[in-house]
């Protein structure tokens, strides 16, 4: 069975390897000359590829972002700089040798169904490279593209910019903080980008102002007594927690839980419906920056001057000489025809964030086109097993009666929240302000790898292997435990769960005084097995 990768980043490196693991024959085609994708840095703004600054660290640590049978080395930090995260990438394609099935400088320009899709499910694919096209027939096809190539830049919604005499632009085009020596900066929008952007333009220019409408949660990657965020929050208790208790009282937890670092109305970040739980902003930095006045928070932009800008709620103007518009991307596939992909407010209809919901045959999937509150890596790499054991034609669960009314109504039905963890996208404003589907990370995961019969069983564990289910149940749900039975079944899983803090610590432990304390939180196994026989009784 031939199977078309279109790129070959994250998503497109872990579907050409479980391609392989499943025994078909993938091709993956990739427009630039080198693996990477997102994390592969150039100084030059590439068309049609996705642009970075060279100062991007992960979001996500190490142990959390892994593919699961590949740890990362133990000596690389928790959190990585771009420049090691690629080097990962690049020691994961060698270890499982898949370059040779990867075809560089060839552009996929368009994917189409061939004749006879509705008996067949295959595709026709016609590929460019040294300007030459080339047509081919696939059987399926993994998009795996992403979504961070073209811009969302929505002037309309700014009155007066035509009229702005300083500088504007995208936050793709942004490189290095020299650009903003002495000029007072505007960043608009506050995501992961705009946070960061504003933080290092606050070391060299004169004044730095970012604007949100809506706030938005902060927290440190540095989190209770110094341990990485994701492990401490993305646990299998503290989801059973999460998805267990009523929804007002969740909801309160989590907003008493974030608000726990600082104050955030006092720092003007307080999201605008504190009920409504957004991606957070990952940085350390910002509170700090916001105390010493080298960042200001303000409202949204109401309007802007020649050389001013006027804010909702203010009515004085704020000189500014550069604006910076943090404002997101377009979810876009222009190589497929509108009627396989139907993209609405930056939202696609797909079954499990994953397959097109009005596809007669399921052999063409979207891969990474979500944002977990967690590493993304690991999320791809099961949504690349799950696809394709249903396009080997095995257990896979996408013949359900769920994905049957998607495909007959044509509408995504969306989880509520104590299924997927985040609130429902049914109504105009939500979707419009959420532009990527979001999802609990352990829930989801949890989801596909029971699919394809992977998911790990605690109380069975108890029965085996203590130690290792307690480690699974209160630690941190590094991907290695989806590979400790069912489908792609890897040797060292069990280890590499017991090891998962001695990798986490020994970067930073490289001082251990004579009366050090224990490598990695302490659980008390006696406490452990009440508490997790409390839990069973919830039915988890």
């Amino acid at each position: 069975m031939r199977v078309a990768v279109v790129g070959a980043g994250i998503s497109g490196l872990t579907a050409t390897k479980c391609c392989l693991d499943e025994g078909l024959e993938p091709t993956c085609f990739e427009q630039s000359q080198d693996i990477g994708g997102l994390w592969r840095y150039t100084e030059h703004i590439e068309a049609g590829r996705p642009s970075l600054y060279p100062s991007v660290i992960s979001n996500s640590s190490k142990e959390m972002s892994a593919f699961s049978d590949f740890p990362y080395p133990e000596d690389f930090p928790v959190f990585l700089p771009n420049a090691q995260l690629l080097d990962y990438l690049r020691r994961y394609a060698e270890h499982f040798n898949l370059r040779r099935h990867i075809r560089f400088g060839t552009t996929v320009v368009s994917i189409r169904k061939c004749p006879d899709f509705a008996t067949t499910g295959q595709w026709d694919v016609v590929t460019e490279a040294d300007g030459k096209r080339t047509s081919h027939v696939f059987d399926a096809i993994m998009v795996c593209s992403g979504n961070f190539s073209e811009p969302s830049l929505p002037l309309h919604c700014f009155p007066g910019i035509e009229r702005f005499q300083g500088q504007y632009f995208h936050s793709r085009q942004y490189k290095h903080p020299d650009v903003f020596q002495g000029k007072r900066v505007l960043v608009v929008g506050m995501g992961n980008s705009g946070v960061d952007i504003a933080v290092e333009a606050s070391h060299v220019a004169a004044k730095v102002t970012v604007s949100t409408g809506r706030g938005a949660w902060v927290l440190g990657r540095v989190f209770d007594h110094g341990y990485p965020w994701d492990m401490v929050l993305n646990t299998r208790l503290m989801s059973l927690i999460r998805n267990s208790l009523p929804c007002a009282l969740s909801w309160g937890l989590i907003n008493r839980r974030v608000n726990q670092w600082f104050k955030h109305e006092n720092y003007g970040l307080q999201p605008e419906k504190s009920c409504l739980v957004r991606e957070p902003v990952l940085n350390d930095d910002l509170p700090s920056y916001i105390l010493t006045g080298r960042i200001t928070i303000k409202p949204g932009v109401k309007e802007f001057k020649d050389n001013s800008v006027v804010f909702h709620n203010c009515p004085e103007e704020e000189p500014i000489d550069i604006v910076v518009f943090c404002t997101g991307y377009n979810v876009s596939f222009p190589f497929l025809e509108e009627t396989i992909v139907k993209v609405e407010n930056k939202h696609a209809s797909l079954y499990k964030y994953v397959f097109p919901t009005h596809l007669q045959r399921p052999t063409l999937a979207i891969l990474g086109l979500i944002k977990p509150l967690g590493g993304i890596m690991p999320v791809t790499e099961m949504q690349a097993r799950w696809v394709t054991r249903v396009f080997k034609g095995r257990r896979a669960n996408v013949s359900s009666a769920v994905y049957r009314n998607v495909a007959q109504t044509g509408h995504v039905l969306v989880p509520s929240v104590h299924q997927e963890g985040f609130l429902s996208l049914e109504s105009p404003e939500l979707r419009s302000s959420l532009p990527i589907l979001k999802t609990d990370w352990l829930v989801y995961m949890d989801k596909l790898a029971s699919f394809i019969g992977a998911k790990p069983s605690v109380l069975g564990l108890l029965c085996r292997d203590p130690q290792l289910a307690l480690t699974i149940f209160f630690g941190p749900c590094t991907p290695y435990q989806y590979r400790l039975g069912g489908p792609g079944r890897w040797e060292g899983a069990r280890q590499a769960i017991l090891t998962q803090w001695d990798r986490t610590l020994k970067p930073t432990r490289t001082r251990v005084p004579a009366s050090s304390s224990s490598l990695c939180p302490s659980l008390l196994t006696v406490v452990g097995l009440l508490l997790l026989l409390a839990a069973l009784l919830f039915g988890f």
